[in-house]
């Protein structure tokens, strides 16, 4: 083969494994051309991909896929395992740059073993697989990928200790490329990094130590090294890390130069690595991580025992490598490790510091237990803010983020307020952690950045304390004073609700408009009024089920009130548009407002 090699034939990683090591190479080639270009026009994770294209290659070269299992941890790093496995076109032709998602999808492929968005869990989720093998005496191969960013969430620690026990083929691939999406952080990096420095033959081998066989490739993006290694230990009969030694970005200069800008990245010029921006000349476009990150930075010099703490993901609260260098030890990065952010917030109010932990939705369930026992349970003042907590928010089946509001809001003694703009959520996080007697949790709203100077702003958040706005019929619309109708909009909801009761006043309609601020309590004497009222309508950012909504209709149980509660039902959305979902779920003002005619001419 040469240089013009015809991706349209690699239909499946058979279609490479008569190869030769000079035509690999020329396939790697190959191959990062197309996915450069969709990278750059269509977004995506850039630095993963690129830095795992040999390694994939070389793995769908040796073990006999898809009777071989391979799991890849995280999966954002599979788009050349796409490529090679009856997807390439997705990747070639601009026009079916949307026929796959941006991770392992078994729906997609057979193989495709799981969906995965998330960290950590390749090496169990092997372990299953390696066992049941052996359960009904199966020969394959059982291959973990995970990057060394992911080793330090704490699943990963609890599949290598029992993988190691397996006493069968079980091989755990290693993605060291020294970074996670941004810097590493945690005592097992300066491990890795002296088997970086000594070519693998450290004394200190945390592999070694847990009871694993070890091979090191150096040079973890040649695609003979890494051939020769994978050979080795297809068909091993025990548990056997390989750790290869990569190059986050390969292939792209910008992207090996700005290693964290490049993780993931929106479309860019390809040149000059410069975001593709459209937003008007002119127009703020700071987004909620650029206000947290202000309004942290003013704390964090108004008190210094305050510190922002993240999992792995300073992007996600606005603090870049600038930031972080400037906030110097009130800056704390744990790592890909939720459990311990969360567990270490609530050691740090113990101990009369004031953690503020910024998380994105999606991940915080990993820390469930923690909010609940280590957070709630011994009343630690605690702040927790979270990022895309919202249908308008990530929309991969693995990254959804409004599942959040059922899961906290109904554990005691946590307080989860909703702010609706930007006013209230700068004001609702500066009294968080200038307060020093309950944990909180604060929702960052969905969509643009909003702003509302008539909200009023609270000196003290600690009770439920809904604002109540009356709206009356407008001028020159015959009143209608037979029905009585309160809309309580949560969070993003309140100003649509807004624009539904604009829209109702319209045909008459005066109506009560409810900002509750908390998703946790419910404001009795506001919900004793209501009992009074015909129609109540609650709106939502979330699923309904276990959400605000019900507390307010079970509160309304037993009066005459119509309660109606709308948002999200409790489902796996995967790569849906908003706008869609929420005309799907009557969301939009207009048919708010069509609801309550309806409900009216009853």
């Amino acid at each position: 083969m040469n240089n013009d090699f015809d991706l349209s034939q690699v239909k499946s990683p058979a279609d490479i494994r008569q190869l030769d090591e000079s035509q690999l190479k020329q396939l790697a080639a190959a191959m990062r051309r197309p996915l450069l270009d969709k990278l750059s026009a269509h977004g995506g994770h850039v630095g993963p991909n690129l830095g795992m294209m040999e390694a994939i290659i070389a793995l769908h070269y040796v073990f006999d896929t898809p009777e071989d299992k391979i799991v890849f941890d995280v999966s954002h790093q599979t788009y050349p395992h796409k490529m090679l496995t009856g997807r390439m076109e997705a990747f070639t032709d601009p026009a079916h740059y949307d026929d796959v998602t941006g991770y392992t999808s078994p729906r997609e492929s057979e193989y495709d073993l799981f969906s995965l968005g998330h960290t950590s869990s390749a090496v169990a989720l092997a372990s299953g697989l390696a066992k049941a093998r052996d359960l009904r005496g199966g020969k394959e191969n059982v291959v973990a990928v995970i990057g060394d960013g992911s080793l330090s969430g704490g699943v990963a620690f609890e599949g290598l200790d029992y993988g190691a026990t397996l006493g069968t083929n079980f091989i755990v691939v290693v993605n060291d490329n020294d970074m996670s999406i941004a810097e590493n952080h945690g005592g097992i990096y300066s491990d890795l990094r002296l088997l970086r420095n000594t070519n693998g033959t450290a004394d200190n081998n945390l592999f070694r130590a847990m009871g694993y066989a070890y091979r090191y490739v150096h040079y973890g993006n040649d695609i003979p090294s890494l051939i020769r290694a994978f050979r080795e230990v297809k068909g091993i009969g025990y548990p056997v890390v390989v750790h290869i030694n990569t190059m986050k970005g390969m292939g792209l200069p910008v992207a090996e130069a700005h290693k964290e800008q490049f993780h993931f990245s929106a479309p860019f010029d390809l040149k000059t690595g410069a975001l593709l921006s459209n937003t008007p000349a002119g127009v703020d476009d700071r987004d909620y991580s650029d206000i947290f990150a202000d309004t942290m930075t003013e704390l964090m010099h108004r008190y210094p025992e305050a510190v922002a703490i993240t999992a792995g993901t300073p992007g996600v609260i606005g603090f870049g490598p600038e930031r972080r260098r400037a906030a110097g030890k009130q800056f704390i990065d744990v790592g890909i490790a939720e459990q311990q952010a969360v567990a270490m917030a609530s050691g740090l109010a113990k101990g009369c510091a004031r953690p503020v932990v910024g998380l994105a939705s999606t991940f915080l369930q990993r820390a469930y237990d923690q909010f609940s026992q280590d957070i709630a349970l011994n009343r630690q003042p605690a702040t927790f803010v979270v990022f895309y907590g919202s249908m308008f928010g990530l929309n991969d089946e693995t990254h959804l983020g409004f599942f959040d509001l059922g899961l906290l809001s109904n554990i005691p003694d946590l307080q989860v307020l909703v702010p609706t703009c930007r006013e209230e959520f700068e004001r609702m996080m500066t009294w968080s952690v200038e307060q020093r007697s309950i944990p909180v949790v604060i929702r960052v709203p969905g969509g643009n950045v909003l702003s509302d100077p008539s909200v009023t702003l609270l000196d003290d958040y600690t009770k439920p304390a809904n604002e109540v706005v009356e709206i009356a019929a407008k001028e020159g619309i015959e009143a209608r004073s037979d029905v009585k109708v309160a809309l309580i909009g949560v969070g993003t909801f309140y100003h649509i609700m807004r624009d539904a009761a604009n829209l109702l006043a319209a045909d008459g309609l005066s109506m009560t408009l409810i900002n509750p601020r908390t998703a946790t309590r419910l404001d009795e004497d506001v919900i004793k009024n209501l009992r009074d009222y015909d129609i109540v309508i609650t709106a939502e950012d979330g699923i309904v089920d276990g959400g605000y909504g019900q507390k307010v209709a079970s509160a309304l149980g037993t009066s005459s009130a119509k309660v109606v509660n709308l948002g999200l039902p409790r489902e796996f959305k995967n790569r849906y548009r908003a706008s869609e979902l929420q005309q799907q779920c009557g969301l939009t003002p207009s048919q708010i407002a069509a609801t309550v005619l309806n409900l009216a001419a009853k």
